[in-house]
């Protein structure tokens, strides 16, 4: 089988290099890569040239038009019989493409996504923001720890689709607002098999400051309701939960200034969550810091993402 791993690049030629560096170091060599840059500034044309004798690599430049459409170009030049989509930030395992060759032959899948993971090297904040990202504590699991495959929602950074599934499902149709979610629920509603492949992870190095990352969070709560304008059932009880988190904080704020009714079970309530984070982070990584940040990080991330999904939801009731 012949990968066809499309990349759209956006000013990050250093981040470019990381990535292109870490697929030297396959194990299954059968794939070719394909960098699309979205309109750079900054460009990776250099970086692309210093890997032409070490990997079947193309460069296109395009205006820019959004990472959505930006994968679609690319995936309109592939050659290969399945096309794997990657950000430019995520390093890939020596055996990434191995495994995941294996599990497409092994379960017949027209389509997958992977998790996503930090390296040991990563810092101390990049670890705890994964852990804000991954954890079922913050997320539900919903990001690569679900019980049935089947359920996973695919994610841009780490997924893929046969060849035939996007000369007859298309591609993107959303430049950067929940478009791999929209495009994986249409691919598994025209009868596709797309499933979870846990082992196919990748290490994302996120280079997010807090601020940063909270902006992250707010627009990933935005897509969300994004997403539901082409598939109503794409909001679930599930995804309302950073909203009812933000609410309870904001009320355990006002009820300690104001009502002071009902403070211990409250309190508790938030203690033993923020206990659970702090003891589950600082296990994974074998680091208390970890752990201390995991428990800001995880809050920026519930917070950003509660009160994204609720300004987009009101956003959605004005326009009607």
């Amino acid at each position: 089988m012949l990968f066809s791993c499309v990349i759209p690049v956006y000013n990050r030629p250093d981040e470019l290099k990381d990535l292109l560096n870490s697929m030297l170091q396959q194990s299954y060599s059968a794939f070719e890569v394909l960098v699309v840059e979205d309109g750079s500034t900054l460009r990776c044309k250099e970086v692309v040239d210093a890997f032409e004798d070490r990997l079947k690599i193309r460069y296109f430049f395009q205006e820019n038009t959004g990472q959505g459409f930006a994968r679609n170009f690319g995936m309109q030049q592939a050659k290969g019989d399945f096309f794997v989509i990657l950000d430019s930030d995520v390093l890939l395992p020596p055996t990434y493409f191995e495994v995941l060759e294996k599990a497409i032959a092994a379960r017949s899948l027209d389509a997958f996504g992977g998790p996503d993971a930090a390296a040991t090297d990563f810092s101390t904040l990049q670890k705890a923001m994964d852990f804000a990202m991954t954890s079922f504590w913050t997320t539900g699991g919903i990001r690569g720890k679900l019980k049935n495959p089947a359920a996973y929602q695919a994610r841009g950074f780490n997924m893929g689709v046969s060849r035939q599934v996007f000369e007859r499902m298309g591609g993107f149709v959303d430049p950067n607002r929940g478009e791999d979610i929209e495009w994986s629920m249409r691919i598994k509603k025209a009868g596709f098999s797309l499933e979870l492949v846990s082992e196919a992870f990748v290490y994302h190095k996120r280079k997010n400051t807090l601020l940063s990352f909270a902006k992250q969070a707010f627009s990933f709560g935005r897509n969300r309701v994004n997403v539901s304008r082409f598939h109503p059932e794409a909001i679930k009880l599930v995804h309302f939960l950073p909203s009812f988190f933000l609410f309870f904080l904001l009320f355990i704020g006002v009820n300690l200034i104001f009502l002071k009714l009902f403070l211990i079970p409250q309190l508790l309530i938030l203690g033993v969550w923020a206990s659970l984070v702090i003891y589950q982070a600082t296990w994974q990584h074998h680091s208390l810091l970890v752990g201390y940040l995991a428990l800001l990080t995880s809050m920026v991330q519930l917070c950003g993402y509660g009160s994204g999904l609720v300004f987009e939801l009101g956003v959605k009731l004005r326009k009607g």
